[in-house]
């Protein structure tokens, strides 16, 4: 047994971890909050050869988050608090008789009190073969590695079975790899535990047009092997047989128990160590479980981050003698799946007794909500698929009477009926953080009473806001609304360098004519700000305003003209969007998605000759991928040659105005849509702005090109064109709102001319149309008034000063090309011009390109602040 440390002349106490996981590390934390890592010995033995990371990110490693990103551990802590942390070395065997563990090493620890955080394990249905080459389960950090090492070089075909929560991550992250990704769910429905028929309908369908293949109802009956013994398919309980190269077990997890059970502690009758409210087993006061492997006072096992770190909390608190129990926990998730937002909350399935629902579907658009409302008009709980914004408030209402009648609360934005629910309205009861149970009265209690004025601040004092962090936004609005409420003077500015918003510099700009950066910043930024570099957040920023507004105020509306160009961001530095391999795209501007056969011809001559990847786009462009920086101009040269222009792929600015065929051609059309599609695309092209820009033309109500999901989009009417703005397709959708209908030609121009350049001069940065017309005072009767009606006197002005964009506008590349000086920054290293990167690196995939990414390497390293035996 290892030697008992001592404080002056008493012996300290030991607590002993077994698992150092997120409710581990938060076990920890909770120690040293009440002061009990300097009155105690603190051990950690933990299995995995790394600390604590973040394992509700996961998948994010695929997407470029490294391990180092996803650890939650925090070193310093570990050090400072005299831990001592021995990972990859986990405890095989409990002498509760003698209090003491021994760890695969032989180390042995002797413990006052022994916490038990082992988490949970995959579960692996009991199929033949199940253990075969190719087979893997989607757990740890290591699996990981394994995957994508196995799905790199052995694997073209991926099959999932379990279609919950992690099954579909994993999902994810095999089509992220390049797979044909399969996911076999026995359940009649996708995430058979969190939604009902109908989100499950809707997540079918969103996941099915992303080219995964689901297979529900059924189940795996055996994994097929080849000669070699790897995997090469699955039978399926219909009888069926699919073909793949792997198999990841993604069907739930089962309480990591059995180092309890050899121990003789109760467990209880599916798994789980049988607790108390205050997380100390049933069978021997010295031993607490928490987390996954806890099977708590009320018979269920947790599976939550949220709820772990409550038992965190209470054990920790019954260590020091506090009052604390855990008897349930807040079950509500949300979660982005692939690309999917997904949330539930309450009693998202309506088991209350006479209950109703709610429900707002849209199939097209894959987008479901449901409400349980109780007969009082109680809110009982929820279903959200395709769109979550209002997740955070919905939940925190959950179990009051919302003050607005629940349908307003499911229905869209735009739709003519949503109503705003704003955090404002919650009581402080009303739970705003479930990862750390932090109430919206804490939250006013960090600003009132402890100073906070940013949400960093008080994230620090409440812990509000860093689990998860699908509450953020809500925090922030309740921290303005307080400040607010005590008089205090919120500062709006866009940065530390400017006091005003990105309106009042525009505003500033046109009135002014000034137009450089420098000008701007010594003539009205912050003091301390003036003569200065400025910073990363109102450059760009600027740098689009000016440009916007360049033929009106005497600046040159080229970015990398001059000081333009140290302001941009990454991707206008290059007029191309970087790649995650270090290469950049070409995207060449379609007009409306219209092509000659000889264009389609230049197109594919440049990809052959430059080994590019092409892809056709769901915006009716050709995006030409892997391109090395020093090859941009190169390409681009035969692309302007043979009439093509810069696309603005890489910029906030218009991207396209997709269109159907039209009148011209379809049965149903009854208007010229190709045509209008063209005259708007070449009209706005470069028109820089806060965000991008996408815009539609349908020839008819059939809708085929999407308009009403566009920043602006046009459907023809037998008497013309009818308008609608602020739509948005990605991840929060809105249907666009009907500004004006049946339009002339002239009309729809000059409407939308007005609406765009209102749109610029009042928007905040980065913020789309879909947003900007929810938060302009007056919303879309407002933007009607002054952009239809005229109510304020400017529409000539915004006119103006479109025409000065249409007449001035001049492609970038080509400027480019014909600029020495400015071909001379298209290379990978200023000091050797003719080498290429030699970190972009290519492999063959379905006979074209794709990223060479090499696995990343873990090792590990000693742990600064843990005791070496």
């Amino acid at each position: 047994m290892s030697t008992t440390a001592f404080v002056g002349d008493r012996p300290r106490p030991t607590i002993v971890l077994v698992g150092h996981g997120m409710v581990g590390q938060r076990f920890l934390e909770a120690l040293a909050e009440r002061g009990l890592t300097a009155t105690h010995r603190v051990v950690v033995l933990g299995e995995e050869p790394r600390p604590a990371y973040d394992r509700v990110q996961l998948t994010s490693y695929f997407s470029g988050r490294t391990p180092e990103d996803l650890s939650v551990t925090d070193m310093e802590f570990i050090a400072a608090h005299g831990i001592e942390l021995h990972m990859g070395d986990p405890v095989e065997t409990i002498d509760r008789g003698a209090r003491k563990v021994t760890a695969r090493s032989g180390l042995t620890v002797g413990y006052d009190v022994l916490v038990l955080a082992t988490g949970s394990y995959p579960f692996v249905p009991p199929v033949p073969r199940r253990d075969a080459e190719g087979c893997f389960v989607y757990r740890t950090i290591e699996d990981l590695l394994a995957i994508e090492e196995y799905a790199k070089s052995r694997a073209t075909t991926g099959a999932v079975v379990g279609g919950g929560l992690l099954g579909l991550e994993a999902a994810g992250a095999l089509k992220g790899l390049g797979l044909d990704t399969h996911i076999v769910e026995f359940a009649p429905r996708l995430m058979p535990v969190q939604v009902d028929e109908g989100g499950g309908a809707a997540l079918l369908r969103t996941i099915e047009d992303m080219g995964l293949s689901v297979h529900t109802g059924v189940g795996t009956q055996e994994i097929v092997t080849g000669e070699d013994g790897s995997v090469t398919g699955m039978k399926l309980s219909d009888g069926s047989e699919l073909a793949t190269d792997m198999v990841v077990f993604s069907a739930g997890v089962r309480p990591r128990d059995q180092l309890a059970r050899d121990a003789g502690l109760a467990v209880g009758e599916r798994g789980g160590i049988t607790v108390d409210e205050q997380c100390r087993t049933v069978s021997d006061p010295h031993v607490f479980a928490i987390g996954e492997c806890a099977l708590a006072a009320d018979g269920r096992v947790y599976g939550l981050v949220a709820p772990g770190y409550e038992q965190a909390e209470t054990a920790a608190a019954t260590i020091a003698a506090d009052e604390a129990s855990f008897t349930g926990a807040d079950l509500s998730t949300k979660l982005k799946l692939l690309g999917v937002d997904v949330a539930s909350f309450g009693d998202a399935h309506g088991t209350t007794e006479d209950c109703l629902d709610v429900v707002y579907s849209d199939a097209r658009s894959g987008l479901y909500k449901k409400l349980v409302i109780g007969r009082d008009g109680t809110l009982l709980g929820g279903i959200l698929v395709g769109d979550a914004e209002a997740y955070g408030t919905l939940r925190a209402f959950t179990g009051s009477v919302p003050p607005i009648a629940p349908e307003s609360l499911v229905l869209p934005a735009g739709s003519g009926g949503s109503a705003q629910l704003g955090p404002s309205a919650l009581p402080d009861e009303a739970i705003i953080c479930s990862c750390h149970n932090v109430s919206k009265g804490t939250i006013r209690a960090a600003v009132t009473d402890h100073s906070c004025t940013t949400v960093p601040e008080v994230k620090k004092c409440t812990k509000a806001g860093t689990g998860c962090g699908s509450c953020v936004k809500v925090l922030g609005q309740l921290v303005t609304a307080e400040l607010e409420a005590s008089g205090v003077e919120v500062d709006k500015g866009l940065c530390g360098c400017f006091a005003q918003t990105r309106e009042e510099l525009y505003e500033i700009v046109l009135a002014l004519r000034i137009n450089t950066y420098q000008d701007l910043l010594d003539r009205h930024g912050r003091d301390g700000a003036r003569g200065g570099d400025g910073c990363e957040i109102c450059k760009p920023t600027i740098a689009s305003i000016i440009a916007s507004l360049a033929p009106t105020i005497g600046a040159s509306g080229y970015v990398l003209d001059g000081e333009q160009a140290a302001l941009q961001d990454s991707n206008d530095h290059f007029l191309a969007n970087l790649q995650k391999n270090g290469s950049y795209s070409v995207v060449p501007r379609i007009p409306g998605g219209e092509i000659t056969p000889e264009g389609l011809i230049v197109i594919g001559e440049i990809a052959r000759d430059f080994g590019l990847y092409t892809k056709i786009t769901g915006a009716q462009r050709i995006d030409m991928l892997g391109a090395r920086v020093e090859q941009l101009p190169l390409i681009w040269a035969r692309l302007v040659d043979a009439g093509f222009e810069s696309g603005h792929a890489y910029g906030k600015a218009l991207r396209t105005v997709k269109s159907c065929v039209g009148q011209t051609w379809c049965r149903y059309g009854v208007q010229d849509s190709v045509r209008m599609a063209i005259e708007l695309e070449l009209r706005y092209r470069g028109l820089r702005s806060p965000h991008k820009l996408k815009s539609a033309v349908s020839g008819c109500a059939r809708e085929c090109a999407e308009a009403q999901s566009k920043d602006f989009g046009v459907i023809a009417t037998s008497n013309g064109w009818n308008l609608y703005v602020g739509g948005n397709g990605g991840a929060t959708p809105r249907h666009g709102d009907l500004l004006a209908q049946d339009l002339s030609d002239a009309e729809l121009i000059r409407l939308i001319d007005r609406f765009l350049m209102f749109y610029m001069r009042t928007a905040d940065r980065l913020e789309r149309t879909s947003t900007w017309l929810e938060r302009i005072p007056g919303g879309l009767d407002h933007v009607r008034e002054v952009v239809v009606e005229d109510s304020l006197g400017i529409g000539e002005e915004l006119e103006s000063l479109m025409a000065d964009h249409v007449t001035n506008y001049r492609d970038e590349w080509a400027a480019t090309l014909d600029d020495p000086e400015k071909l001379a920054r298209f290379v990978s290293f200023v000091n050797a011009p003719d080498t290429p990167d030699p970190v972009v690196g290519f492999v063959s995939e379905r006979d074209q390109i794709k990223p060479d990414l090499p696995l990343l390497s873990i090792g590990t390293r000693p742990l600064e602040g843990s005791a070496q035996r």
